[in-house]
């Protein structure tokens, strides 16, 4: 007897019998986890946000630390007790912010009754070239708008009243997060790797390998990123001094100091600090001289994205410049200056999580896809320790 093949009846959820193309299901789930995902960090962001006196001060110990770290390691080796080395390190650091505000106060009022001479000689200069043609606009013009602008201030007075009592109530905020920034440099740079640990206990034991293998990158990548930074903002700021010195521009610490902390964001950082210095130049020594300052500045910036950058960096800190355009952009536009700041060590170091996260395997051997992965983090484990994001 010849055995007929039963076909099967096909089921309600046979993709076959099912109205929803199959494409638009899989998109579908896609949509649905991404959504999730997107309002998981929409919470994240608003409770940065609402917390942001307390987050932006931690974020700054963080950098801090992981500047001082190897100074702190390195005493550290040389057999210095942990509490005298931490505060060895802060104390420089003190002593550094220090000198620079003292050189850069005495510099403005050895510099001052120059200045006044050479502002006023300006003034006078525009005062004439704004009575010329095509601009036509006399004293009597001037005048009238100081007139104005005085008036203006009076009718408002109150509103310029609050507005200083919010300047007030920033500086206090400003104190507290100094506060904040002291102590958290100091806890996390003696007992930062337990810090860590105990961070890592919070997740499933399961996870804990994986994490730690993501904090050691994290943590290395952070570190490196500083150094590199630090060497860059010192560079700038010497080549723009000597520039400003060549040319005798007036106030050439300030501006090396302003380059200096601009440094610290790229792109925007860069442009600003040049823009400044060649103001200055072009205030007090006409445009020659600022133009003279123009190329020292875009000399500098040549220097230092297509030398420095590429030599310091190496496979250490992988960011693309599309990365950290679009990265200083949105941090920009979501927190203004201070996501300016934090926006580039903030993706190199979760680009570095990651990638270790996703190349680490249980048996120890894991695929080497950054240097920043694999590399144990350098100056910040003084104990010997290797098993934390952020070690002492």
């Amino acid at each position: 007897m010849p055995i007929i093949p039963s076909k099967r009846r096909p089921s309600p959820q046979d993709p076959a019998v099912d109205a929803v193309p199959v494409g638009l299901r899989i998109g579908a789930a896609f949509s649905w986890r991404i959504l999730i995902v997107v309002a998981a960090l929409a919470v994240v962001v608003a409770l940065v946000v609402l917390l942001q006196d307390i987050v932006v001060p931690f974020l700054i110990a963080l950098l801090l630390c992981a500047l001082l770290a190897p100074m702190s390691a390195f005493l550290q080796r040389h057999r210095w007790p942990k509490w005298l080395a931490v505060l060895s390190s802060l104390v420089v650091v003190v002593l550094v912010i220090g000198t620079l505000a003292l050189v850069v106060t005495a510099q403005i009022r050895y510099e001052l009754p120059s200045l006044e001479h050479r502002l006023h000689k300006t003034v006078l200069s525009l005062q004439a070239l704004l009575d010329s043609e095509p601009f036509g606009i006399t004293v009597k013009d001037v005048n009238h708008w100081v007139s104005t602008g005085s008036s203006y201030l009076q009718s408002h007075a109150s509103s310029i009243a609050s507005g200083f009592q919010e300047a007030g109530s920033g500086a206090v905020h400003v104190l507290e997060g100094l506060f904040i920034v002291v102590f958290t440099t100091i806890f996390v740079l003696i007992d930062g790797r337990r810090i860590w640990e105990w961070v890592v206990r919070i997740f499933p034991r399961r996870a804990r390998p994986r994490l730690h293998a993501a904090g050691d990158a994290g943590w290395h990548t952070l570190t490196s990123f500083i150094r590199v930074q630090l060497v860059v903002a010192v560079t700038d700021a010497l080549g723009v001094v000597i520039g400003a010195l060549v040319l005798q521009v007036p106030l050439a610490i300030p501006i090396g100091v302003i380059v200096f902390l601009g440094a610290f964001v790229p792109v925007v950082g860069a442009i600003v600090a040049g823009s400044v210095a060649v103001i200055i130049a072009l205030v007090f020594n006409g445009w020659v001289a600022a133009l003279f300052m123009l190329g020292v500045v875009v000399v500098v910036q040549q220097l230092e994205s297509h030398v420095l950058h590429p030599f310091l960096t190496g496979s250490a800190v992988k960011v693309h410049p599309l990365g950290v355009v679009l990265g200083v952009t949105a941090g920009t536009t979501i927190a203004g200056v201070v996501g300016a700041f934090f926006a580039v060590p903030f993706i190199a170091t979760v680009n570095a999580m990651v990638t270790a996260a996703a190349a680490w395997r249980p048996d120890g051997e894991q695929t080497v896809t950054d240097a920043s992965a694999t590399e144990p983090s350098d100056g910040s484990a003084p104990d010997g320790a290797d098993h934390g994001g952020v070690q002492s």
